[in-house]
């Protein structure tokens, strides 16, 4: 199988994972966090929004400094459950569109993560799709799908069953 068709594969099961999680993230509760340490909802959500479009920028440049044009794509909080949906969107479509254009052997080049002169991840940039966008953000919708259940709102069924939707 190619990368791309698995990839474009991975980001349409991957969407319909986050939209089902962002749809039952109630609004008005940005600020609710478990614990001290812990992200707030808002910023949570709108991570797991933003994450697809992680892809787009995986092949578009060849790195990610944190420190310089990175600090823009720093994600931020929005009030709505509409604006996290259409953030979700924008990121599915833009990240469609990168992969339908690259090449199997541009997915094999180099691709780095920095931060103060720091590299923080590089390697080949299939493996950096795999593990700093589609398993990052399985990572951070579970932490959302937590979050959901300890606030009382309903968990979607993503991988599995949930009590909520088939109980």
């Amino acid at each position: 199988m190619l990368l791309k068709k698995y990839f474009l594969e991975q980001l349409e099961r991957e969407g319909v994972a986050s939209r089902k999680a962002i749809e039952k993230v109630p609004e008005g509760q940005n600020g609710w966090k478990p614990h001290a340490k812990s992200m707030e909802l808002g910023l949570l959500a709108a991570l797991v929004a933003a994450m697809p479009g992680w892809i787009a920028t995986m092949i578009e440049s060849d790195e990610l400094d944190l420190d310089g044009k990175g600090k823009s794509l720093r994600t931020k909080p929005v009030e709505s459950r509409a604006e996290l949906l259409s953030m979700l969107e924008k990121g599915l479509e833009a990240s469609r569109k990168a992969l339908e254009r690259t090449s199997e052997a541009h997915l094999m080049n180099p691709w780095r993560l920095v931060m103060g002169g720091q590299v923080l991840s590089e390697g080949p940039r299939y493996e950096t799709i795999t593990n700093g966008a589609i398993t990052h953000l399985a990572h951070h919708r579970g932490q959302l799908t937590v979050y959901l259940r300890m606030i009382e709102a309903k968990v979607p069924a993503i991988y599995g069953p949930s009590a909520d939707e088939y109980a």
